[in-house]
Order: structure tokens, then C-alpha cells, then sequence
């Protein structure tokens, strides 16, 4: 049942607060989309391995930051974490080599990871299942903000000055969140905290991998996600480079995807009141995954669609994710109460660690055209359709004994 909730806690302030929290993966990544060519010719590399080193960061970190929030409250590990975003920003700011530059993006998620992750245990702290599932599409609509202004303001800053400066705005940016988070408040009673040593926490993520009811919908988020990082990565170069969209109107193209997202998030709030979780999941995965089968037909070979032969099939993808994340989420995270901060931590690691599966596979056989991008994202999506349709009728508590 869900925890009574005071007005300050549930109000435009607090959702405010989450909504930015769970934009610092997006925010990190998307403002310096537009950038990308510019930064492999300036640190002459793979530039997708930055991207790849901060889901290799945030993956582990969460594993981490999940554990000792059950036991220490949510408040603690985020103001450590945007702190450590902030050096990790920085850092960037001052790479000079690819190395530089993929270690400090390592830092700067293990920092960044505690947003997403700790809002998500949050909105579990205060409600379950159909409620929790109502709240994440409207933090959905309030994170959507950073990944349609984030490329349109790298874009624009590319011209006028230089990539390290975006890195700088981010460290900025997260000081200002630091100070912030004075007004959110603690979710996570203390009487409702584990007592069990962080230690064990392996123990608590072993149960959670056995679990039935947990892990088709953990899987089936973090295979749309496979297919959504290979887009992420893999879109500067394939826009810009192979259709010569100019880097100032990249963000236009970025942006389209999330106001996809933001409209079907905004829909799903109602859907959810009146269509189970299971079915909504189900539904928006196979939309996601006949969506990109049909983009692997509209760029083969002898294809005359062009750019929005691409274009479109991904922004059906994309708006997927405002039912595909929170219905996921919330139905994953509603059988572990007891463990929501750890049952955050490895849906996130799964979810946003899989990136590394098609960064790597797009920086290693990746040639600037449309094909592997494709293929890699319809694989994935089809394969998160699959685990929707092997998830239960309703998610069932798991066992919190030792």
C-alpha cells in the first residue's frame, strides 16, 4: 500500500526537482551530440567511446548507490553524487586526449547515475504500481525538456565557441542542482531502511535476477534501450556526415523524437487509469519494434526515402519510450518494496549499461551510413517486444528474507 504523503512532497516543486534529477543522463549525453565530429577530430578517436565509458560508469555506480540508499535514506547519496558530477564535468572540460576524456565521462556518471536512479526509488517510496506509473510519464514530460534543448544548445554553442565550453555549462548546471536539493525532501523512512550490511547487497540483486515477476520487465526496458543508445551514438555522424544535416539543425531533428515522447507520455497518464500495465508494455514494444523493421526496409540499398526514410521510423520508436519506461519501471519496481533503492539500481544498470552493447558494435564496425544503426535497433526492439509478452498477469512480491 502506498505511504500517506504530504502536500510539499507531491507538490510542483518536489516533481520539478525528480524531473531534472532523472534528465541528468540525457542532459550529459545530448548537449554534446552536435559536437561529436568536432570533438574526433580534436581528440582523434572514436568519440562514441565517450559515450560508452560514461554507460560503463553509470552502470557499475548504480549498483553501488542503490544499496546504501535502502540503508542511508535518498537525500545523502544525491548530494554526494551531483558533486561528484560536477568534478566529473569538469574534467571533461579540461580533457585534452580520448583517454582523458572517456575517464573523466566515467567519473562524471558515477555521479550522474544517482538522479535517475534515486528519483525512480522515490516516486516507489511514496506510490506503487498504477500511481507510480502515472508519475514517471509526468516526469517523463518534465525530463523530456533536456534531451530537446540539450542538442538544440550544443548546437548553437559549437558555433561561437568550443566544445569544452558545453562541458563547463554542464558543471555549472550541476552546481546550481546541488544547491536545490536542499528543498527535496527525504522519501526513505528510517524506519523503513534496511539494517542489513551493504555487503549484502550482491545477495538482494541475485534474488532480484531470479525473479520471475521482476526481470521480463526489466529486460524488456533495457533492450528498448540497447536500440535507443544505438541511435544516440550513432545519429551525429549518420545525420551529419552522411545526409549533411548542418550540426545547428541537428538538435531540430534530435528534438522531434522527444516531443514524441513528451505527447505519448502525456496520453499514457490516461491510458494507464483504464489498460493494465502489461498490456500497455506489450503494445508500445511491438509499435517500437514494427516501427524499426520497417526503417531497415526504408534505407536498404535502392531505397529513395532519404533522411525521413530514417527519421520517421525512429520517432515512432522513440515515443514509445513515454509508455515503454514508466509502465516497465513501475511493474518491475512494485514487487520489491523493501528493496526499491537496490531494484532501481539494477533496472538502471541494466537499462542504461546495455548502451555499451551498441556503442561498442557502432564504433567498431560503424562506417557514418544508416545500416548498422538500423539493423542494431530493430534487433534490440523486437527482442523487448519478446520479454513484454513473457511478463505475469501482475507483479508478486519477492522474497526480503536474507
Amino acid at each position: 500500500m502506498a505511504i500517506e504523503s504530504s502536500p510539499p512532497k507531491t507538490g510542483w516543486l518536489f516533481m520539478a526537482l525528480l524531473g531534472v534529477l532523472m534528465a541528468f543522463t540525457s542532459l550529459s549525453t545530448d548537449i554534446y551530440l552536435p559536437a561529436m565530429p568536432v570533438m574526433q577530430r580534436d581528440l582523434q578517436g572514436n568519440v562514441e567511446l565517450t559515450i560508452t565509458g560514461f554507460l560503463i560508469g553509470f552502470a557499475l555506480a548504480q549498483l553501488i548507490w542503490g544499496p546504501v540508499s535502502d540503508r542511508i535514506g535518498r537525500r545523502k547519496p544525491l548530494l554526494i553524487g551531483v558533486a561528484l558530477f560536477v568534478v566529473g564535468s569538469a574534467g571533461c572540460a579540461l580533457s585534452t586526449t580520448l583517454p582523458e576524456m572517456v575517464v573523466w565521462r566515467m567519473f562524471q556518471a558515477f555521479g550522474a547515475c544517482t538522479g535517475p536512479m534515486l528519483a525512480r526509488a522515490m516516486v516507489r517510496d511514496i506510490y506503487v504500481r498504477q500511481e507510480a506509473a502515472q508519475t514517471l510519464s509526468t516526469l517523463t514530460l518534465v525530463m523530456a525538456i533536456a534531451p530537446i534543448v540539450g542538442p538544440l544548445l550544443g548546437g548553437q554553442m559549437i558555433v561561437f565557441t568550443t566544445w569544452h565550453a558545453i562541458f563547463w555549462l554542464l558543471a555549472v548546471l550541476g552546481g546550481l542542482m546541488w544547491l536545490a536539493l536542499r528543498w527535496l525532501p527525504e522519501t526513505h523512512a528510517p524506519a523503513r531502511r534496511l539494517t542489513t550490511p551493504a555487503s549484502g547487497a550482491w545477495a538482494d540483486y541475485a534474488r532480484l535476477l531470479r525473479d520471475r515477476a521482476f526481470m521480463p520487465y526489466t529486460l524488456s526496458v533495457t533492450f528498448f534501450y540497447v536500440s535507443a543508445y544505438a541511435f544516440i551514438a550513432g545519429s551525429p555522424q549518420v545525420y551529419i556526415e552522411h545526409f549533411h544535416v548542418d550540426p545547428q539543425h541537428y538538435g531540430w531533428l534530435f528534438a522531434l523524437n522527444i516531443v514524441g515522447v513528451m505527447i505519448v507520455s502525456a496520453i499514457n497518464r490516461r491510458l494507464v487509469q483504464y489498460f493494465s500495465l502489461d498490456s500497455l508494455l506489450r503494445m508500445s514494444t511491438g509499435v517500437a519494434a514494427v516501427a524499426m523493421i520497417a526503417g531497415v526496409f526504408s534505407v536498404a540499398d535502392g531505397a529513395a526515402l532519404g533522411l525521413w526514410g530514417l527519421a520517421v521510423p525512429v520517432l515512432v520508436f522513440f515515443s514509445m519510450n513515454g509508455i515503454v519506461a514508466a509502465t516497465a519501471t513501475a511493474a518491475a519496481l512494485d514487487g520489491v518494496p523493501l528493496m526499491a533503492g537496490s531494484a532501481a539500481a539494477l533496472i538502471g544498470s541494466l537499462q542504461y549499461g546495455s548502451g555499451i552493447v551498441s556503442t561498442v558494435l557502432l564504433a567498431r564496425y560503424g562506417d557514418g551510413s544508416p545500416s548498422l544503426l538500423v539493423w542494431v535497433m530493430a534487433a534490440f526492439a523486437v527482442a523487448s517486444a519478446a520479454m513484454a509478452w513473457l511478463t505475469p498477469g501482475a507483479a508478486r512480491v519477492v522474497s526480503q528474507s536474507a
